[in-house]
């Protein structure tokens, strides 16, 4: 009978021990010859510009901008977030995320100011039930009441509620 001297416990195999063991990951490549670097640098600095240029040209041609509305425009921003409502419907940003709602897309908006400190919240609504909140920091409190104005004007002139859809319809 054979029997076994030491622990019972297998050695382990794979990234454990070996991380290019992993599937997908890849070691360090072999050093290149001088000549093949230099094509590869042409060729990858040729396909960057061009890539450039494209971008350029889709930045020039975008049929989705339209040119803004004459009509009220609200827009408040700090360090982090923004948002802007216009006659496109409203876009937050935060960071680099950002979102877009057209009114037809908007079931509600929603305004909150901080019982104490300077935040201004908005919430927008939609009719799936999702809520999409966005704070912004005011540089004095003395401005949540001109930013109520300008976002209830802007409200007012694009922003088309249920019970004026249905009166609509109705005449």
């Amino acid at each position: 009978m054979e029997q076994r001297i030491g622990p019972s416990i297998q050695p382990l195999q794979g990234a454990a021990a070996d991380p290019a063991f992993v599937p997908g990951i890849t070691g360090p490549r072999p050093d290149e010859p001088e000549e093949t670097a230099a094509v590869d640098a042409e060729e990858t600095a040729e396909a960057v510009t061009e890539e450039e240029a494209a971008e350029e040209a889709a930045e020039e041609v975008t049929p989705e901008e339209e040119p803004p509305a004459d009509g009220p425009v609200f827009e408040a921003a700090d360090r982090r977030a923004r948002i802007v409502a216009d006659a496109r419907g409203i876009r937050l940003s935060l960071d680099e995320e950002s979102c877009d709602f057209r009114w037809d897309e908007i079931g509600a908006v929603e305004t909150e100011t901080a019982r104490f400190g300077k935040r201004f919240t908005v919430t927008v609504h939609t009719p799936d039930r999702r809520w999409y909140p966005i704070e912004i920091e005011a540089p004095a409190r003395a401005r949540f009441a001109e930013w109520e104005s300008q976002l209830d004007a802007v409200l007012d002139a694009y922003f088309e509620d249920d019970a004026k859809a249905e009166e609509s319809e109705d005449t």
